[in-house]
C-alpha cells in the first residue's frame, strides 16, 4: 500500500506491507509557507504535486522491489488549506493556508430573531471570528475575478487526488476547516438549512464543490498523464483516506471512545471515535472520522506543539549548536533539559493559547510563578507541562459530552518520540500511553484504508488487528501524578478565568490578537 502523506512543512510517500510494516520511505521538505505580507501564510500548490512526483519517482528507483508490488494508493493531507482550480486543474492562486491570519468581512446577516439568539447564546464573538477567518470570503471579497474563475475549490486532498486520477473527488473524511459542510450528516451544506451555519459563514456554490467520497473506497484510478509523472501505474485504485489528524487516529487504533488519539504536532489535538456526534466545545463539530460513519470529537490547541519551535528558535541555540556539533537530534538536547527539571517546573505554569480559539477570542498565552530559581530547562518543562494541561482538559470536555471515560491514551506526532514528554503526558492525565510502531502513523491509517478499499481485507477491523501495532507503553508515576493533579485542578484550570477580562482589555487596547 502507498500512503502520500502531504503536511505542512514536507511529504512523505510510504510503501507499508499488509503487516504494516514500513518497507520504503521518501521524503521531500519544503518550505511551510511564504508570507507576502505581515499575518499572511501561502503556498504555491505545485510544491505539493512536485513533492509528489519526486517522491513517487524516489520509490520507484531506489526501492523497485516494494514499488513494484503496490496494489493502490491513497492520499492524507494538512486540513483546511483550500486551493481555487480551473477546469484543469490548474491552481489560480497561492494556497491560503491554515496558519494564515489575514481577516475578510463577514457575510452572514441573520434576521432579527437570530440576531437576538445568537446574542442570548453568547456566540456573537464566535461566528464573526469564523466568518472572518473563512478563506473562500476573502477571496469573493478581495479577489472577485479568482473566484468567479474558480470551477473547484478544493483542500489539498482534492487537489492530489484530482493531479493522480483526473477524477474532482475527495474523502469525506478530508472535509475540515471554513467550508460549507454539515458536519452532523457529512454532506455539503444547505445554507436553505436553519441552523447549518457553515452553509451560511462559508457560501461557496455547491458546483464549485468536489464530490465526496466514503473513506475506504476507490475514488478514481491512476491517470494515464499521472502515471508519465509519476512512475505509478496507470489504472493503479486511488482510495478515498482522509485528513492527516483522522489518519493518526487510525494508525494508533483508536476506533471507539475507550482510547482517546493525542497528536503532538504543530496544532495539538485530543480525540476519540464515536458514533455518536457530540460537541466537546459547544457549536464546533465533531470532525468526520475516516471510519465512515463515525465522528472524531475534537480539542485542538492551535499552534499546539509548534510552541516547542518557538522555544528552540527563540531560547535553545546553544542546544542546536551543541545538536549539531555532535551530529545528533536536537530533541535528545532538550529531553536532557526536561531530566533537569522536576514536574511542576517549580511553580512556573503556562496557558499555551499562543493563538487565540474559536471560543475565546481574545485568549492569550501565559506564563505565571517567576522566580530567581527558575532557568531554562524550567520554561521548557512549563511549555510541555501546559500543552499537555490544554489536551486534558479537551479530553474532560470530550469525557463530559459522551458520559464516558477513556482508559488510554496513544500519542503520535513529532514531539511524541520523547521519552520524556510521553511520561509527562502518562502523569498528567493519570494514564497508560501507547506509542506505535513507526512514527508515521498518519501514513499507517492511510494503508489501512488503501488496504481495505483494495479487498486486501474483509473488514476495517481486521485492517488494524493485521496493521496496527504498539511499540513503546508509558505508565503513571504516582509521586508525579499527586503534584500535577493539584496544579491542575487548583491552578491551571482558573487561569483564563482570572486573566480573561484582562485579554479582553488588552485586545481594546492594543487591537491584538484581531
Amino acid at each position: 500500500m502507498l500512503s502520500i502523506d502531504c503536511g505542512t512543512q514536507s511529504l512523505r510517500a510510504i510503501i507499508f506491507s499488509l503487516e504494516g510494516e514500513l518497507l520504503a520511505i521518501e521524503r521531500v521538505p519544503f518550505e511551510p509557507y511564504i508570507s507576502p505580507r505581515p499575518s499572511w501564510a501561502e503556498q504555491d500548490p505545485e510544491i505539493y504535486w512536485n513533492a509528489l512526483k519526486n517522491a513517487c519517482q524516489n520509490l520507484k528507483k531506489d526501492f523497485p522491489d516494494a514499488f513494484s508490488r503496490i496494489v493502490g494508493c491513497g492520499v492524507t493531507t494538512l486540513r483546511d488549506s483550500m486551493i481555487n482550480v480551473d477546469s484543469e486543474g490548474a491552481p489560480l492562486r497561492p494556497v491560503m493556508m491554515w496558519l494564515d491570519q489575514r481577516k475578510a468581512q463577514p457575510v452572514y446577516r441573520p434576521h432579527l430573531g437570530m440576531r437576538m439568539l445568537i446574542k442570548a447564546i453568547g456566540m456573537e464573538d464566535s461566528i464573526d471570528k469564523a466568518q472572518r477567518d473563512g478563506k473562500c470570503n476573502w477571496i469573493r471579497q478581495n479577489q472577485p475575478e479568482i473566484w468567479e474563475r474558480t470551477h473547484k475549490y478544493l483542500q489539498v486532498s482534492g487537489f492530489l487526488n484530482y493531479r493522480l486520477s483526473g477524477e474532482f473527488n475527495d474523502s469525506i473524511a478530508s472535509q475540515i476547516g471554513h467550508i460549507p459542510f454539515d458536519y452532523k450528516k457529512q454532506k455539503w451544506g444547505n445554507a436553505n438549512d436553519l441552523f447549518t451555519f457553515s452553509a451560511k459563514l462559508y457560501p461557496v456554490e455547491k458546483v464549485k464543490l468536489p464530490d465526496l467520497i466514503p473513506p475506504g473506497q476507490e475514488l478514481g484510478k491512476i491517470s494515464r498523464q499521472a502515471a508519465g509523472e509519476t512512475g505509478l501505474p496507470a489504472g493503479l485504485p486511488v482510495i478515498s483516506c482522509g485528513s492527516d489528524k483522522g489518519c493518526e487516529t487510525l494508525g494508533m487504533g483508536v476506533v471507539n471512545d475507550e482510547w482517546a488519539s493525542l497528536s503532538f504536532g504543530t496544532t495539538a489535538t485530543v480525540q476519540t471515535t464515536t458514533r455518536k456526534y457530540m460537541e466537546p466545545v459547544k457549536y464546533m463539530p465533531a470532525y468526520p472520522a475516516v471510519v465512515p460513519g463515525f465522528f472524531n470529537p475534537e480539542v485542538e490547541i492551535f499552534r499546539g506543539f509548534w510552541m516547542v519551535t518557538w522555544f528552540k528558535e527563540e531560547f535553545a541555540c546553544k542546544e542546536i549548536k551543541k545538536a549539531k556539533k555532535k551530529g545528533i537530534a536536537v530533541e535528545a538536547v532538550m529531553d536532557k533539559m526536561l531530566k533537569k527539571s522536576e514536574p511542576g517546573s517549580h511553580g512556573l505554569i503556562v496557558q499555551p493559547y499562543w493563538s487565540p480559539g474559536l471560543n475565546e477570542p481574545s485568549a492569550k498565552g501565559a506564563m505565571i510563578g517567576f522566580g530567581d530559581v527558575h532557568k531554562k530547562p524550567h520554561v521548557y518543562r512549563a511549555v510541555i507541562e501546559g500543552l499537555t494541561f490544554a489536551l486534558k482538559e479537551g479530553l474532560e470536555k470530550i469525557e463530559k459530552v459522551s458520559g464516558k471515560k477513556v482508559r488510554k491514551l496513544a500519542v503520535s506526532g513529532g514531539a511524541s518520540q520523547s521519552d520524556e514528554i510521553c511520561q509527562i503526558t502518562a502523569d498528567v492525565f493519570n494514564l497508560p500511553v501507547v506509542r506505535g510502531k513507526t512514527a508515521e502513523t498518519s501514513g499507517l491509517g492511510a494503508a489501512v484504508l488503501v488496504a481495505l478499499g483494495t479487498g486486501q481485507f474483509t473488514s476495517l477491523e481486521q485492517a488494524i488487528e493485521k496493521m496496527v501495532s504498539h511499540q513503546d507503553e508509558f505508565y503513571p508515576d504516582i509521586q508525579h501524578v499527586d503534584t500535577y493533579h493539584e496544579l491542575y485542578r487548583k491552578v491551571y484550570r482558573k487561569i483564563f478565568k482570572k486573566l480573561g477580562p484582562l485579554y479582553h482589555e488588552i485586545r481594546k487596547i492594543t487591537g491584538y490578537p484581531d
